[in-house]
């Protein structure tokens, strides 16, 4: 079984409950999930891998993007991610 990797980039303050989400959402995992969350003009990481962004967005597994987001499409998500995992 492989960790589950779920990114966010934050790009503006409105997004920032998504984060709050994903964290929550992670948390009841345990280590299964690993959150890295990027603020749009603070970290630049991201750009290399992902280009630029203009809203908030959640990849997961540095694959699937998803820019249209709730608490149901991030917890879906991250249960179906952690199902192809093997967990």
């Amino acid at each position: 079984m492989s960790k589950v990797k779920v990114e966010f980039i934050n790009t503006c303050s409105c997004c920032e409950e998504y984060g709050r989400i994903i964290r929550s959402v992670a948390s009841g995992h345990g280590d299964k999930v690993e959150v890295k969350i990027y603020i749009a003009g603070k970290d630049f990481d991201y750009l290399k891998k992902y280009g630029p962004v203009t809203r908030g967005t959640m990849i997961i597994n540095g694959e699937k993007r998803l820019d249209t987001l709730s608490r149901e499409i991030i917890e879906k998500a991250i249960t179906d991610a952690l199902a192809r995992s093997g967990d």
